[in-house]
């Protein structure tokens, strides 16, 4: 009957999906514009990436722009991250662009799923992987299980490098500072061990070098700004698309030696 069929056609092809991503190249936690960037071209070179929001919708803070004014200001340092997915883009002022927020949020996502990512919404991570003190993946559960308080063991994603997306929280690196009894200062500069971010101050938010902060560990867009003290600047997106590109390029860089 078509109503099993439908059923079965769900979830077996739903969990080769997930059993595929058991063994990854790069995780990236976090759905927002820098780490689908970074899952797009991460894949692109053919690399093994999968992509972990915890909300039903990836995209982060881009769908609404400013205070659900949906359109995005983007700099000019930016605008050939904007050609390689196609979005339509018009000048402002000032080396300043803009582009509708909707017909660009869907295109980084199509575009990386495209490509390969696999994007697993509905994901909360929960905790992280070491191996000989390095990060080698991610513990992730269901966000419902999570946010309702039940007693539901989670499930172990390996990768040979994570990425922390997950916006001004960067949740992945406090999580690391906190199990291995590191300082992480969000007030003047965050500081893992005796690795440091280096991260230009102000709007632009892009990571300048794309640093691993910590054996196995990138991050990028907010997440690299809150670690290292960077105040939230709004609806500029253009540094966190850059910071994913960095990112990406450094891991694709280093995997492919």
């Amino acid at each position: 009957m078509i109503e099993t069929q439908v059923s079965q056609g769900i979830i077996s092809t739903y969990f080769k999906k997930l059993e595929k991503c058991l063994e990854l190249d790069v995780a990236v936690v976090g759905g927002g514009p820098s780490g689908i960037v970074a899952a797009y071209y991460l894949a692109k070179a053919g690399l093994k990436v999968a992509q972990f929001d915890r909300k039903l919708s990836p995209g982060g803070g881009m769908w609404g722009g400013a205070m659900m004014f949906n359109e995005i200001v983007i700099q000019k340092e930016a605008v050939p991250v904007i050609k390689d997915f196609g979005i339509k883009i018009e000048p402002y002022q000032d080396d300043l662009y803009v582009m509708d927020s909707i017909e660009c949020t869907s295109a980084i996502l199509y575009k990386a799923a495209h490509e390969g990512a696999s994007i697993f919404n509905c994901y909360s991570v929960e905790d992280v992987v070491f191996k000989k003190n390095r990060v080698s993946g991610v513990v992730v559960n269901w966000t419902p299980v999570l946010r309702e308080g039940l007693h539901v063991d989670p499930l172990n994603i390996m990768a040979k490098f994570v990425i922390d997306g997950t916006g001004h929280d960067s949740e992945v690196s406090k999580t690391i500072a906190r199990k291995n009894g590191v300082h992480l200062n969000t007030e003047t500069g965050g500081v893992i061990g005796e690795r440091s971010l280096d991260v230009i101050a102000g709007e632009d938010l892009v990571v300048k070098g794309s640093k691993e902060i910590y054996p196995g560990l990138y991050v990028c867009g907010m997440a690299s700004s809150a670690v290292s003290g960077t105040p939230r600047m709004g609806p500029i997106f253009g540094g966190m698309l850059m910071s994913g590109k960095k990112v990406a390029d450094e891991i694709i860089a280093r995997l492919k030696k």
